[in-house]
Parts: C-alpha cells; structure tokens; sequence
C-alpha cells in the first residue's frame, strides 16, 4: 500500500503528533471538504481497484496492525472480523456502535461532528472484507443535531456512489442505515444493541451463539465502535506497520482520550496511545484546576477502576501498564478528581446510574444495584456503619461473573474499588458497628441489649 507519509509517533514523542482521526480541517464533515483534503473514499477506491486486497488480506493487514477496539473492551479488530463465516445465502451485517453511554464518555461524537465520512469509508472497507450487506449506525437517541448532521451527509455519499448499488462501479453494493436508539444504556453491549435493532427490548442475549454465528435477525454480525472504523481507511492508506508502531506497543495507533473533571483544560484530544497519564493530565489538560492535588484518576469511563494518585507515577495509557495499576484502558474516557472529592458522594451518583439503567433482566444485576445504590446512600447520608462496607463488597462477589452480559460487573467494579481504595471517606462517614455483648461478661440480659441500641 503506498502511504501519504505520515510519520510514526511514539507515545514519547507526543507534541510532535499530528492528528489523523481529527485533523485540523475546518468544515471536514462535508464530503467535498472530505475529498478534497483527505483523499477522502479514496482509500475505498483503492480497496475495490486492487485485486491483490482480497477479503482475507484486508483482513490480515487489520491484524498485523494491532488495531484492539476503542468501545471498552479493547478486542483485535482483525481477530474479530476474522470470526465471520463464510458466505452463504444469508444476508451479512455490521454495526457500528455509536451508542456511547458511558459515563465520562464523548469522543466517539466528536467524530460523528466533524470526520463522520471518515467513520462512513471505514464501514464500507470493512463491509468489503467481511461481505457485508448492510450496516446499522446504531446511534444514541439524545445525539439528535449529529444524527441529522450525518443524514445529511450520507445522503450526499449515495448520490456521489460512495454507498449503494455498484459502489463506484464495483460488483461491491452497500447500503448504511442510521437506527436511532432511545437512550438505554444497555444497548450499548453489542447483543442487546442487535435486540434493539429489530425492534425489540434491548435484553442482552445468551452466548454462545455469538453474534458472528447467530446476530441481526439471525445473520452473521459483527460489531466495531465508531473510533475503531474510523481507524481503519488510516490503516489501508498508511499501512498496517505504521499503526503498529504509533504509541504503545501493545496497544498502538492513535486514540482518541476524553478528559473531564477538575482539570482546567477539559475536552477531546488526540495523540498516539501509551502516553504517561501525568503528561495528559498536566500538560494536556492544563493541570489540576485551582492548583489542587489529584485525589482520583478513573482512566475509561465510570465503570473502570479509579486508582489514588499516589499509584499513577510511570503509569501509561495503554492496556498492560493500566492492568499493572488495577484498572483498564476502557473508552478512554479520562476523569480527573481533586483533593476534595468526597469518593462517598462520587460514588453514589455512579451507583445510582447503573441502578437505573440495570435492564432488570438477570436477578443479581436488577436486585445488586438497587442494593449498591441502596447502601452507597446510606453512608453518604452518614446513616451506614462499617459493617455495610463489607456488605458492599459482599455484594460484588454476588453479582460479578453472574449474569448473561457483563452490565452487573461494570457496576460491581467501582464499588469495590472505590472502597478498597479510599476506604477513609467512607469510614469518616460511618457509624461503629455495635455487636450484642455477652450476658455473661456485661452482667446481665439487660446489658447485652443496652449495648445495641
């Protein structure tokens, strides 16, 4: 593949990144601005021309260059797509996660804003190697101005051949469909979105059958998050060895990191993964606001682990030196908080999210939330004792690994992390624990009962 020479970036070398995902391109969303500056569906063209880039090979370059999933889970794209089947009468489908409900979480609409013909051209190079009929755009409801932002300029991507029937003259044909979702954050784990789309409850499914065997309307299926398709013309341009070997390297390629909290630069910025998470704090985001110390960094969103700022020295944003750390790359989704956070207060809005958008469908999830949330209160409105703290992590071991999708660890994951770890601001909130006294050492029935209330 020739590349436009774009050079590689390591997580070290930061400042002199350029950005690629997001470039600095005024008005980038319209196609003409699209193809003018970015080549753009020329990396589409190039795919459909080529007859040494069959679907296998397209296949294998994804892989070779270590593209994992930006949606949370951090999966090898390529192994992913590598577990379609082979063609047989059914139709094919891909859907593109758009869904983006994590709290703490909005770079995946920074691309739907500003590069979304970019995320549009990794859709069809992926439904060219995968033999794709159609893709679903599964986009949150509350996204209203970028989903008629993107219609607009779909529709102008079927008028010039990009999308549809005999794409720019190939055998290749391939519509996109933008679904609108209604604002359940469960649907956002891939089998419930896939319930979601032929218009049932948004109720996660059973696997095995995994989606590849069994998904949209029974069809293989498989499902990338928008960043993720957004990477993948970069690749087919630039090659698999220049993503590999940009930011870290078990975990390369350009990323896309949301910082929010109290910071005073918050916002979306673009560099190479594996950069130091004190780089992106200080000098990207402009340091703690108000001069404070950081008391909490959550790297992925509010269901990853928060680990206290005395354990993220040398610590890199990337998966390996995250799971070192006891937490987990997630969406990238940075929060920042101070020395004055009360974890007891944070914590409660985290646990009073998942409560509500648990979908009730498992018992430990429905009824564990609800007593997560429950107890987090309690505490906070300094009514809990310390023997709710072990309740609390009692509760996790009930719940995690115990349901059909992964919804009840998610919410089990900062409890459990939060209390380990900051277990002084819940203690500063509770009661001692009273146990019964004997009758025999007090000195009577009387006493024991005393001693308890």
């Amino acid at each position: 593949m020739e590349t436009n020479g774009t050079p590689q970036t390591k997580a070290g070398d930061w400042r002199s990144y350029n950005r690629v995902l997001l470039p600095p391109v005024e008005d980038l969303h319209k196609l003409e601005v699209y193809e003018e500056e970015e080549n753009g569906y020329g990396r589409l063209r190039t795919v459909l021309e080529d007859d040494a880039l069959d679907s296998d090979e397209i296949i294998n370059i994804v892989k070779q260059s270590g593209l994992r999933g930006r949606g949370g889970a951090a999966f090898s794209t390529g192994m992913k797509w590598s577990f379609m089947p082979d063609k047989d009468e059914r139709p094919r489908y891909l859907a593109c996660n758009a869904d983006e409900s994590e709290p703490g979480t909005f770079k995946d609409r920074q691309i739907m804003e500003y590069n979304p013909h970019l995320m549009f051209e990794g859709i069809l190079i992926a439904g060219y190697a995968l033999q794709i009929d159609t893709c679903y755009v599964y986009v949150r409801g509350e996204y209203t101005d970028w989903i008629s932002h993107m219609a607009t300029e779909l529709q102008k991507a079927y008028e010039k051949g990009y999308v549809g029937e005999n794409i720019m003259g190939s055998d290749f044909s391939m519509e996109i469909v933008l679904h609108k979702g209604a604002g359940a954050y469960i649907c956002g784990e891939e089998t419930s979105l896939m319930e979601s789309v032929e218009g049932k409850r948004g109720y996660p499914r059973y696997k095995p059958p995994f989606p590849a065997q069994k998904g949209i309307f029974g069809c293989p299926t498989t499902i990338n998050n928008v960043e993720t398709l957004a990477c993948v013309p970069l690749i087919m341009e630039e090659g698999a060895d220049w993503f590999a070997n940009t930011g870290a390297e078990d975990h390369p390629g350009p990323v896309l990191y949301g910082i929010s909290g109290h910071v005073n630069r918050p916002g979306v910025y673009e560099y190479p993964t594996g950069m130091l998470i004190t780089d992106l704090i200080e000098e990207v985001a402009g340091g703690v606001r108000g001069g404070k110390d950081l008391k909490a960094f959550v790297p992925g969103g509010a269901s990853t682990p928060p680990i206290p700022a005395d354990r993220i020295g040398g610590v890199t944003m990337n998966s390996n030196s995250l799971n070192e750390a006891g937490t987990m790359f997630g969406t990238g989704g940075m929060l920042i908080l101070d020395e004055d956070t009360d974890m007891v207060s944070w914590l409660r809005r985290v646990t009073h999210f998942f409560q509500d958008e648990s979908c009730g469908q498992c018992t430990p999830c429905r009824e564990g939330t609800g007593w997560l949330e429950n107890l987090v209160t309690r505490i906070d409105q300094g009514e809990g004792n310390m023997r709710d703290l072990d309740l609390l992590l009692d509760l996790c071991d009930q719940m995690e690994g115990r349901t059909i999708c992964a919804f009840a660890d998610a919410a089990s994951w900062p409890v459990r992390y939060t209390v380990q770890r900051f277990r002084e601001d819940f203690e500063a909130k509770c009661k001692p624990s009273v146990h019964p006294v004997s009758a025999e050492v007090s000195g009577g029935a009387d006493s024991a009962v005393a001693a308890t209330e």
